[in-house]
């Protein structure tokens, strides 16, 4: 008889909708050492957590996410709430002895992220198991390009090019949402999309951003109040506020093996919905991938005849890629809410296993003092800024 381990979640709208995703389908395509019960979602406003309950799969809903650490059949904390929780949130849970699974960037600052890392490691020692949940290490394509650097089929990592491009407030008149307001965001693009594709590029070359210079930019400096949002949506009302994020950065970076990198992060890019893509040129080899096509990884291997040199598309739908076999036949594509279930799957596995599920809150901590390097090089005139050692 397999086990069970009880589920809560804080947080319903944009992430919790594609957590609650997850973990209604990875019991159906995943054999776990133990099965996920989707216990309690914690929200604000009754009315409001009891519908998303309904309507997510949750057994029951609850106003204050502190009441979860006190459930009994709760064993496994899922934090989908905006940054500036999530170490509150995380510490406690941790030190109450639950599980944690906690949204990116794992923190607002440096100091959040630090003291987050500290409780994870004290609770590791008792057994008690933590991830940031970067996503994107979970798509098939993206796994693939890390098997392929780790073989060696790429040789020497010499370049790394990485962006994150979306179009979502390119209009000056869509509202000013929680993501546009630094003291509940942490930052703008740079850390709602810069992150991820910061640690994407980390993941697949198996190396960390040494020193960064920066530049960053808020195009539209006030918009009008938000009277509602979810997800990417809102709806604005009659006064203005001030946006207080970047709503763009570019950097350039050197790699720990020697490497050269350049980033690009906006919600900006007219026509862009959610470009992802990332380039690695090796001494033997290339790879490139973009998330609006996220079931293709094209690779070029520079050890073959000059007469076939070129990039060659490789279809990653097979049994034998990352993930992949779990699901469709080949040539099915899978989607972003993949990604999630992924995740909940080798979360849940390293939980039964003993061992630390990855990224762990250590890694979370090194993409933290990345943003924090990028935010203080843009700050002082684009100054090459090293990236503090974790």
């Amino acid at each position: 008889m397999t086990s069970v381990i009880g589920i809560g979640m804080v947080g319903y709208a944009f992430m919790g909708r594609t957590h609650s995703q997850a973990w209604r389908s990875v019991n159906a395509f995943f054999d776990l050492p133990i099965k996920p019960a989707m216990v309690a979602v914690a929200g604000r406003s009754a009315e409001a957590t009891a519908q998303a309950a309904e309507t997510l799969g949750w057994a029951h809903a609850e106003t204050d996410w502190k009441r979860l650490l006190e459930r009994d059949d709760v064993q496994v904390i899922d934090i989908c709430t905006p940054g500036d929780s999530h170490a509150e949130i995380a510490i406690a849970a941790l030190e109450a002895g639950k599980h944690v699974i906690c949204e990116k960037p794992l923190a607002n600052t440096v100091a959040e992220a630090e003291a987050m890392a500290a409780a994870a490691r004290a609770a590791a020692a008792r057994g008690v198991r933590s991830m940031v949940a970067f996503n994107y290490r979970r798509v098939p394509a993206i796994a693939l390009a890390r098997r392929f650097v780790e073989e060696g089929r790429l040789g020497e990592i010499r370049h790394v090019r990485a962006q994150y491009l979306q179009d979502w407030i390119v209009d000056p008149e869509f509202p000013l949402v929680w993501r546009l307001q630094k003291d509940k965001a942490g930052s703008g693009a740079l850390g709602d999309i810069g992150a991820h594709i910061i640690d994407t590029a980390q993941f697949i070359v198996g190396e960390r951003l040494v020193g960064v210079s920066a530049l960053t930019e808020t195009f539209v400096k006030e918009r009008p109040l938000a009277t509602n949002s979810a997800g990417l949506s809102a709806g604005g009302g009659t006064g203005r506020g001030t946006v207080t994020v970047d709503d763009a950065a570019l950097f350039i970076g050197r790699l720990s093996g020697g490497g050269l990198a350049s980033f690009e992060a906006t919600r900006f890019a007219g026509g862009r919905k959610n470009a992802l893509r990332i380039e690695v040129n090796g001494s033997l080899g290339s790879l490139s991938f973009d998330f609006e096509a996220m079931n293709e990884l094209w690779f070029h291997d520079h050890t073959i005849p000059s007469g076939e040199h070129g990039f060659r598309r490789v279809q990653v739908t097979e049994p034998d890629h990352p993930y992949a076999g779990a699901w469709w036949p080949p040539g099915h594509g899978l989607g972003y809410e993949h990604t999630f279930t992924h995740e909940v799957k080798d979360f849940i596995e390293a939980v039964a296993a003993g061992t630390d599920p990855t990224p762990s809150f250590e890694d979370g901590l090194r993409v933290q003092r990345v943003l924090e390097a990028v935010e203080q090089s843009a700050a002082e005139g684009s100054r090459f800024t090293d990236v503090e050692d974790s």
